[in-house]
C-alpha cells in the first residue's frame, strides 16, 4: 500500500480505520511505504511524516509499525538513503495501490510539474509555492517548513498496479 501525507487522503485513512474497527479489515502483513519525508525534521517533530503517518493511519488500524517503510529523511548519505527505499519497495514486489493527493501547483508526492516521468526516489528542493501551502502546519510560518524533502519520483510512483489521485477543495479545482 503506498501512503500519502496532506489534507487529501485524511478521509480514506477515516474510512479505512473504520472498516477495520467496524468491519474486521486487516492490515496485518501489509507493507506500506510512504511517499516522501522531510529532510532534517527532528525524529520526534509532529510534522515529520513518519509521525504524520503513524497518527492518522497506522496507530488505527492492525498494521506492525516495522511494516511502514518510508525515505529517511535524517541519514547522513540522502542518495543512500534513497536508493535503500527504493529497494525496499523493489523487495517488497512493488505496490499495488497508490494513495495521491495533489498540490495546488500540480504536485505530486514532491515532484514539481515538469518532473522526468522517469524519476526515481531523490532529494528534492521545495518550491516557494509548497513550503507556502504547507505552512498551515508549522504555525504559518513558510520559512519554518524544510526547504527539502525526500521524495518517490515519478517512475518509482507510475510502477504502482493502481492509483488513486485524490483532489478536493475549491483550491485544487483548477
Amino acid at each position: 500500500l503506498g501512503i500519502a501525507t496532506g489534507s487529501s487522503p485524511l478521509a480514506v485513512y477515516d474510512e479505512l480505520a473504520r472498516r477495520h474497527a467496524e468491519d474486521g479489515l486487516s492490515f496485518a502483513g501489509v507493507q506500506a511505504f510512504m511517499l516522501d519525508e522531510y529532510v532534517g525534521l527532528a525524529a520526534d517533530h509532529p510534522e515529520r511524516y513518519r509521525n504524520v503517518i503513524e497518527t492518522e493511519f497506522a496507530s488505527r488500524v492492525d498494521i506492525d509499525p516495522a511494516d511502514v517503510h518510508g525515505p529517511d529523511g535524517l541519514a547522513e548519505d540522502l542518495e543512500a538513503a534513497c536508493a535503500a527505499f527504493e529497494a525496499q519497495i523493489q523487495a517488497a514486489g512493488g505496490v499495488d495501490v497508490q494513495i495521491l493527493g495533489i498540490g495546488t501547483d500540480g504536485h505530486i508526492a514532491f515532484n514539481e510539474p515538469g518532473s522526468s516521468f522517469a524519476s526515481r526516489t531523490r532529494v528534492m528542493a521545495l518550491t516557494r509555492q509548497t513550503r507556502e501551502d504547507n505552512a498551515r502546519f508549522f504555525g504559518g510560518d513558510p520559512q519554518a517548513v524544510p526547504a527539502r524533502c525526500l521524495t518517490q519520483g515519478l517512475g518509482t510512483i507510475m510502477q504502482a498496479r493502481q492509483l488513486v489521485l485524490l483532489a478536493t477543495g475549491e483550491a485544487k479545482a483548477a
